[in-house]
């Protein structure tokens, strides 16, 4: 039995796969590993990489937070934000990176300062995935869609 696995913001779906092997979900406390027939849980994501395994395929996500659904045969994250690491544009995560840090070195208003803290650490996630991409070894099959071709 495959897992279902869906991707969720307030926005819109961002991923959906009928038949993965497995999940690896940014827990809050830690990565989890999800397979079929897992035992249900409902528990908090963190700031991580999510990625869904389909034979020697993989989808890769940054999940900014969240909470994920975890069922025999289905998985859903509902992230608060949540991107696919493979279209991450490194420019503008070195500018947004470049931005925050420079509010935080000189010092802003206490109410802009968590928002600057947290652009922050959004931009290191995302130049962490995308560098941990460049520097793999071996080569990365994506799982594509029929739709993602036309």
């Amino acid at each position: 039995m495959p897992l279902h696995v869906e991707i969720v913001t307030q926005e819109k779906k961002v991923f959906e796969e009928r038949e993965a092997d497995m999940v690896i979900v940014p827990g809050s406390e830690g990565e989890m590993g999800v397979l079929p027939h897992h035992a249900p849980v409902l528990t908090t994501m963190g700031f991580g990489e999510l990625v869904v395994r389909k034979g020697n395929k993989e989808e890769r996500f940054v999940i900014y937070g969240g909470v994920v659904d975890v069922r025999p045969d289905k998985v859903v994250a509902l992230a608060y934000l949540a991107e696919s690491s493979f279209a991450l544009d490194e420019q503008k995560i070195e500018t947004a990176r470049h931005s925050a840090a420079k509010l935080m070195a000189e010092g802003v208003p206490e109410a802009e300062n968590r928002t600057a803290a947290l652009e922050l650490r959004r931009a290191e996630l995302a130049l962490k995935v995308k560098n941990k991409l460049k520097n793999r070894s071996s080569s990365i099959l994506r799982i594509v869609s029929d739709e993602d071709n036309d």
